[in-house]
């Protein structure tokens, strides 16, 4: 079983990754075709709160139904769990309806609040916000669909689906950004609110794609309830309770960032431009920070969590059989991964942010020392996402919910005060330290209710932070050194530059990870052709 599990969250998130690179390597020719951080804060404004409008409208139902389903599936109750899909259908749709009604129709009252004296008006952000509005009337039911083949432990729809989503997406929003900017010299705003409208064209194609999964195994399907025990009396009532309660917590890491983002779309701007600087200025580092600079540093935590998600579901099964040994070796996996791969990513980030940015979208000094300043907290960012599903795996989940209103009260504290001492590097080291407050609070439970001890993972927190500051000490030597000959700030230059600077960082460190045994243990029996590739026997 525990198998057949690895293979099916490895393929969901395969499916999950690749998805992920694609909707952060699309940024270098949107904000090129675009025009920069004009066009990239409008989209910013009308995103950012659909975002959050849609976790409202899922409300995490299709990972509770996809656990609902297993559970009724596991006990021959098939019946159950088809009334069960259907009766959080219906509770999908309403849901979708009614959040793009709110949406739409407030959607001044949206772009109000986030409006900067100065900057985008009011009707422009009113527009992109209704843009994207009508994606909340697919994604819902599309979702649910992902989790019925989840409960099913069928994964390859759902990953399927995400790619095809975001393929469908990013063709669109090019392309029809394009079209309007450079063929039919068409507006900013009408540009920007094709560009959000693509969401809706995505999940269109993703839910097509779902529904053909679904015709295609329906007869297997049918089979199944035919042969369903039908012992269990359930009401529709019991069951759409059951999926409420359970549902809440699942959305808890997907609204995070959106709503760390979206109270730097309501303060970020307007405490700069109370400190005395022009609101177009404000705009542009807001866009720079909110936008580019963490699409940036989204892709090592995308790469970390790939592999540590994988061992997450584990936690569950073994924490449910009373395995506590076993629960603390996979904790203690999940720990080592996610830090081997993080830290040092993070870190060389920080340190070749200039030409990574220069990369992405053109050299800026402002975005490339907003990128170099905050990415070594996008550690924080991944650590909170794996613990908190580490809490769901332990049935303490109810403490997510309070782990992210504590980060976000300490955001919402200090972002004033931190912006007027630090500029623009205030509202950076607002978010950090916010997540650093869930961090530490989420494993302050994980130590009480797993009764795990962090000193094992502590010391191999100081050996990765060792063997990082010796690759970081390489690199820093390659890059000042190909700064003699290349230029950081011209877009070639700088791509050879991080290729080559990287290259040697990824050797160094690997070398000590090997030589260290740290890589025996991660790797486990790959460990012998990494060996051989580095002539390391």
């Amino acid at each position: 079983m525990s198998s057949k599990l690895m293979r099916g969250t490895a393929v969901l998130t395969a499916g999950t990754l690749l998805s992920k690179i694609l909707g952060i390597l699309y940024v270098i020719p949107f904000y090129w075709i675009a025009g920069g951080e004009e066009a990239t804060i409008l989209y910013q404004y009308g995103y950012v709160p659909y975002q959050i409008f849609l976790n409202i409208a899922t409300a995490g139902v299709p990972l509770a139904v996809a656990k609902y389903i297993s559970k009724y599936n596991s006990l021959n109750e098939y019946a159950l769990s088809q009334r069960l899909y259907k009766s959080s259908t219906y509770l999908m749709i309403f849901t979708g309806i009614a959040s793009f009604l709110i949406m739409y129709i407030f959607a001044p009252v949206l772009a109000g609040m986030q409006e900067v004296s100065g900057g985008t008006s009011i009707e422009d952000i009113t527009s992109v916000i209704r843009a994207v509005s009508f994606a909340l009337l697919i994604i819902p039911v599309m979702s649910l669909l992902r989790g019925y083949f989840q409960g099913f432990h069928s994964m390859g729809p759902s990953a399927v689906s995400q790619v095809i989503e975001q393929v469908a997406r990013i063709v669109f929003l090019l392309a029809s950004t394009y079209i309007v900017l450079h063929v039919i010299g068409g507006t900013l705003v009408t540009a920007m609110s094709l560009a959000t409208f693509a969401a809706f064209i995505g999940a269109f194609f993703s839910l097509i794609c779902l529904i053909w999964y679904y015709r295609k195994r329906r007869p297997g399907i049918q089979k199944m309830i035919a042969m369903s025990d039908n012992r269990l009396q359930v009401s529709t009532l019991h069951l759409l309770k059951e999926i409420s309660i359970s549902a809440v917590p699942f959305i808890i890491v997907g609204m995070a960032m959106s709503l760390y983002q979206q109270i730097d779309l309501f303060t970020f701007a307007r405490v700069l431009t109370y400190d005395g600087m022009s609101g177009k200025v404000a705009e542009d580092l807001l866009s720079i920070f909110n936008f580019s600079v963490q699409k940036i540093i989204m892709i090592p935590g995308t790469l970390a969590l790939a592999f540590s998600m994988t061992l997450v579901p584990l936690v569950a099964a073994s924490f449910q059989k009373g395995k506590m040994r076993e629960v603390h070796h996979y904790l203690t996996a999940v720990f080592q991964v996610l830090l081997f791969l993080v830290v040092p990513a993070c870190l060389g980030i920080a340190l070749l942010a200039d030409p990574l940015y220069t990369i992405f979208y053109g050299h800026n000094a402002d975005g490339a020392m907003l990128l170099s300043f905050f990415a070594p907290f996008a550690i924080f960012f991944s650590l909170f996402s794996v613990t908190a599903a580490i809490l769901q795996g332990i049935d303490e989940q109810r403490y997510t919910v309070l782990s992210l209103l504590l980060g976000l009260l300490t955001k919402s504290v200090l972002q004033m005060p931190l912006i007027l001492l630090l500029g623009a590097k205030g509202g950076a080291l607002a978010t950090g330290l916010g997540y650093i407050v869930s961090v530490a609070f989420t494993i302050c439970i994980i130590k009480k209710y797993a009764n795990y001890s962090f000193k094992y993972v502590a010391r191999r927190l100081v050996l990765i932070l060792s063997m990082s500051l010796v690759m970081l000490g390489s690199v820093w030597i390659v890059y000042h050194g190909l700064a003699l000959f290349l230029n950081p700030e011209a877009r070639f230059s700088a791509l050879i530059m991080v290729m080559i600077s990287a290259a040697v960082g990824v050797y160094v460190y690997a070398f000590l990870a090997a030589k260290t045994g740290l890589l025996d243990y991660i790797l486990g029996d790959r460990m012998q052709k990494i060996r051989q590739k580095l002539h390391l026997n």
